[in-house]
């Protein structure tokens, strides 16, 4: 017994000894490249930092933009990012042997009073029967997920085939929905199970990694990289040189996201954004790959500005935030239509701030909108809770009652307010340093 132990002992340590040797041969390889590395340290970091922003899984070194990982007790890492290990023990709540046991050989050597393959259950218990329940319910309440039973406060699942397939710190993992259903192996004998999903080795793809890749790697990278460098622009998953592009993107928006790389996003031609809306580019042009081609009479990039308009895109704009930031007052309330607030529905007001709430009659609402001979909202719009909205496809009326034609404001070279001002309520409202009734006198004297 003694001299098992030793030789195992003495090939443990001489196969350390091995990986040590190849970590520090291909440290000193890395360094020697061309007398040094060749990418900026930023850029090598970013090679080797995982999704969740560890570098090299919190498992090695980054050196030139390659990971290397740690070769130590009790077993090693490996994987582009350190992200693999083979011969680590078990855990339990995301503790190695539950933290009630020792790692050998990856094998859980349990403390006094622990067993279970991570030493998460507890022989004695000092436990209520209802604090031990409590301790079993998962997010949803149900004990052990019914899958198991409650054992001082850790649930012990049911597999009484002896396979381990019903798994998690609540048995609310199945590893039968890795069983591939021709070869009854997990994932196909071609990838890992992790609470019910497969991750499939190189190579390898599919649900249950069922389907084989005729290309590299590399050459599947290269495919999926997107213009900008990303695989898949950050918006889907890259599997056999094609990427699938997610329907939420990583901000957690939902999206009409496509393109060979994912690089299109259809949200960008949208006014207002509703995933289940095809109003693209305001309804006059075409969306392309996230940018809107106007019909003729239209621009912006949202095409919601009418060349007809007499107001610059920038005049425009302005005139829409009143005392926002943002014009008709951000996403939601409405968009901006020559110096006019188009709302969306729920919002009204000049500037789409006030909601489509009221509390008071239709007489009463009415009564408010009409102007001093009777007409409701000078027969230019519509009333809401005592207020006016006027009509849309009249750009020009505006005023608390509509009454008001900014095509009547005065002109200057063929200009309204000569471009240096906003017409309100047919006056000119001159921006700063301009004056006149077409703000076409210059009133600042020049610098020089």
């Amino acid at each position: 017994m003694h001299a098992e132990t030793l030789v195992n002992s003495v090939l443990v340590s001489l196969l350390l000894i091995l990986l040590s040797a190849i970590q520090g041969s291909l440290q000193q390889s890395l360094r020697q490249v061309g007398g040094g590395c060749k990418i900026s340290p930023e850029s090598s970091l970013r090679r080797c930092r995982t999704p969740d922003g560890l570098i090299c899984s919190g498992r090695g070194e980054c050196e030139c933009g390659i990971c290397i990982c740690q070769v130590t007790e009790p077993g090693t890492f490996y994987g582009p990012r350190c992200e693999c290990h083979d011969w680590i023990c078990p855990t339990y709540d995301g503790k190695t042997c539950g933290d009630h046991g020792i790692c050998k050989s990856g094998k859980c050597f349990c403390y006094e009073n622990w067993f279970g393959e991570s030493c998460q259950y507890q022989e004695e218990c000092s436990l209520s029967s209802k604090t031990s329940k409590d301790l079993c319910r998962n997010a949803q309440g149900v004990v052990c997920s019914n899958a198991g039973t409650c054992h001082c406060g850790s649930c012990m699942c049911h597999n009484p085939d002896g396979k381990g397939l019903i798994s998690g710190r609540y048995c609310e993992c199945d590893d039968n929905e890795c069983l591939d259903e021709d070869s009854g192996e997990v994932c196909g004998g071609h990838g890992k199970c992790y609470c019910g999903n497969c991750y499939c080795s190189a190579g390898w793809h599919g649900d249950k990694c069922e389907f084989q890749c005729d290309i590299s790697p590399w050459e599947s990278k290269r495919r999926c990289t997107s213009p900008d460098g990303k695989i898949c622009s950050n918006r889907g998953t890259c599997v056999c040189g094609e990427c699938t592009c997610y329907d939420v993107d990583p901000s957690g928006d939902w999206g009409d996201i496509h393109g060979e790389t994912c690089e299109c996003d259809e949200r960008s031609c949208h006014v207002m954004y509703d995933r289940y809306s095809d109003d693209f580019c305001s309804g006059h042009g075409q969306c392309n790959c996230g940018r809107c081609d106007c019909k003729e009479g239209w621009t912006g990039k949202k095409c919601d500005h009418p060349l007809s308009c007499s107001l610059s895109m920038e005049a425009s704009q302005k005139k829409c935030r009143g005392t926002s930031s943002l014009p008709c007052f951000g996403r939601g309330h409405g968009f901006c239509s020559c110096g006019r607030c188009i709302c969306s529905d729920g919002w009204f007001g000049k500037h789409c701030q006030f909601p489509r709430s009221c509390n008071m009659t239709d007489e009463q609402s009415k009564s408010l909108c009409e102007t001093v001979n009777g007409i409701t909202c000078s027969g230019k719009g519509s009333c809401h809770c005592g207020r006016c909205i006027c009509s849309p496809q009249e750009w020009y009326i505006s005023g608390e009652f509509c009454e008001c034609d900014d095509r009547e404001c005065d002109k200057h070279d063929g200009l309204v307010c000569t471009g240096n001002g906003v017409c309100n309520c047919g006056n000119c409202e001159c921006w700063d340093g301009w004056t006149g009734n077409a703000c076409e006198i210059w009133v600042r004297e020049d610098p020089w």
